[in-house]
């Protein structure tokens, strides 16, 4: 390869480690075909035979020029991301039903009495089921009085309920009360239970443990996959430079690396963050962009990639999905370990429902979250509604997770979703933010489906937004992707000046209805370097309004913009997945 590159583009060799079966170029191409096929009328594609003909009365979309390009070359486009693997299972649409072994009623919870405290046995529930290596814990119909968060710490462990709308959890305390003050590493009187945490917390026991120690002895700690102070970790080998988009990369000893095993791909900075700037889309913008003051945006560095391993053939290594970026001998590249992830876990058909309190002050929130995954690999949530909460759903360091029919409602809240601390290839689809229910106090802030620091590949498919906003919030997340998506645009983005730049590169908004008209992160293609703004409705620029991080052309596409549900493929997720069948 040029300059000096060695890494391999995947060219069709099968990759079917965990299941999942191989990509080809070929395949790709065809795939291509066959949804370009069908895309003026929004079907699916395959590859046996033509889509019949619109009828006269089918609205008529467009394909543009961006996703025939993105065809031809899915893994390395400068604008638009390659996330047809993001997801539990590399995207897989069905989730594990691992056998029942408790149910919470034999562990002493009680239904709709309204004074038994049923968090003991349902974590005593919880607990057992880890035990045994895993599998279904049951919430009966009604609701159950919970007193305490919930956690599920083993892998493998289900917590079921009878559906969103007849199994209830009813919280009625808050993370600060539970645990304590959390404050911010960063300093400043700020609550960091406004984004971290859950009444509903996956996290590996251990993690959990060493989480809530350091923050009950105010050593607030770093959250992600190597500890508290990012010093949990070992080198299993080095990687030999390798190309953004490449499946295999050549390592210096492979003799640690076992197919279906997850490791961290781990990339430093150097003194010039050309690392940063890579993460930037590179050029005279991020090289003239002064990073030395974004304290908050380079303790995020080393970036932190997790990924199953396929594949070992001698020194070569197969991922489980393509790099996200370049691997450059300059960033010290390296496959390391981490803390013991939380893998195969979900929680699926029930309300968690916290006590009715007035919402916090900005950056003042107690603590009454919804559900969390952190340090998590392959975990999921599915058909899940929380009400009254002040921070809805959240992604700590959390990758390849999928949120599926969920719902956040009630009172109003600070983050409906949170997506922070390095979380990559995470899927969020079929999901609502409900219209609040009371006025929002003075002092109170609403962003909406966040993303910060260095989080990438990650998706958010198929929303109603009733409140809120695209709120990239700062800390340069990048090839990121928002998707068929309905949204009042009535919130607004956060970021702390020293978090750096809204965006890095390859952020996409594909068919995006906007119902206020208006802009702010909607159409991005005046903020985000190398992005792609495609069929979103004319919008008109007021309340917050951002100037670009960056100098100079920012290389940004806008296509079939003024339009509104006229792009075809309607879904670029799912179109990307058409393009492996």
């Amino acid at each position: 390869m040029s300059n000096g590159y060695t890494g391999k583009a995947h060219t069709g060799n099968a990759h079917s480690g965990n299941g999942h079966s191989g990509i080809t170029r070929r395949s790709l191409l065809g795939g291509a075909t066959a949804v370009a096929a069908v895309a003026v009328t929004g079907g699916t594609a395959t590859a046996a035979a033509p889509s019949a003909p619109p009828s006269p009365s089918a609205p008529q979309g467009q394909v543009p020029a961006l996703w025939r390009e993105f065809s031809r070359t899915p893994f390395t486009h400068p604008q638009i991301p390659y996330v047809g693997r993001s997801g539990r299972g590399g995207g897989a649409t069905r989730f594990p039903r691992r056998p029942v072994v408790a149910d919470v009623r034999d562990y002493g919870a009680v239904a709709d009495d309204g004074t038994t405290d049923c968090a003991p046995a349902i974590n005593r529930a919880i607990a057992a089921a880890g035990r045994a290596g895993g599998g279904t814990v049951l919430i009966p119909p009604g609701t159950f009085r919970i007193d305490d968060l919930i956690r599920v710490g083993h892998s493998n462990v289900v917590l079921r309920g009878a559906g969103s709308d007849r199994t209830k959890l009813y919280a009625t305390k808050n993370l600060t009360e539970l645990i304590g003050v959390y404050g911010s590493r960063y300093g400043g009187d700020k609550s960091s239970w406004s984004w971290a945490g859950g009444l509903i917390w996956f996290c590996p026991t251990d993690r959990f443990t060493t989480l809530t120690t350091a923050i009950q002895a105010k050593a607030w700690p770093f959250e992600g996959w190597t500890g508290n102070k990012r010093d949990e970790w070992r080198t299993l080998t080095t990687v030999d430079p390798a190309r953004q988009g490449s499946w295999t990369v050549t390592v210096a000893d492979a003799s640690a690396l076992k197919p279906g095993s997850l490791v961290l791909l781990r990339l430093a900075d150097d003194t010039g963050h050309t690392l940063l700037e890579h993460m930037a889309g590179g050029g005279p913008g991020p090289e003239a962009y002064y990073w030395d003051d974004k304290t908050k945006l380079t303790s995020y560095v080393p970036y932190e990639w997790p990924v199953r391993i396929a594949h070992v053939r001698g020194r070569e290594v197969t991922l489980e999905r393509p790099l996200p970026l370049d691997v450059r001998p300059e960033w010290d590249p390296r496959l390391t370990t981490h803390v013991p992830e939380l893998t195969g876990s979900g929680v699926e058909g029930l309300t968690l429902e916290a006590v009715e309190t007035p919402q916090s002050p900005h950056l003042l929130d107690k603590g009454y979250n919804g559900v969390v995954f952190q340090c998590a690999y392959d975990c999921w949530a599915d058909d899940i509604v929380v009400r009254h909460v002040d921070n809805g759903f959240g992604l700590v360091a959390a990758s390849a997770c999928t949120l599926r029919r969920t719902t956040v409602a009630g009172r109003g809240s600070h983050h409906p979703y949170f997506c922070r601390e390095g979380s990559h290839d995470n899927l969020i689809e079929d999901f609502t933010i409900e219209q609040r229910t009371v006025p929002a106090p003075a002092g109170t802030q609403l962003h909406g489906i966040n993303v910060e620091g260095l989080s990438s590949s990650n998706v958010w498919s198929r929303g109603e937004m009733q409140m809120g906003t695209f709120d990239s919030h700062r800390g340069m997340p990048f090839a990121n992707v928002r998707t068929d998506i309905t949204v009042n645009n009535n919130g607004r983005h956060g970021g702390d000046a020293s978090a750096g730049p809204l965006f890095g590169a390859r952020f996409t908004h594909w068919n995006i209805r906007v119902t206020n008209a208006r802009a702010g992160l909607m159409k991005i293609d005046g903020l985000a370097p190398y992005s792609a703004t495609v069929g979103v409705n004319e919008v008109t620029e007021f309340d917050q309004t951002d100037v670009p991080d960056f100098t100079g052309d920012l290389h940004a596409r806008v296509e079939l913009y003024g339009t509104t549900d006229v792009v075809r493929p309607r879904n670029l997720y799912e179109a990307q997945r058409e393009l492996e069948r």
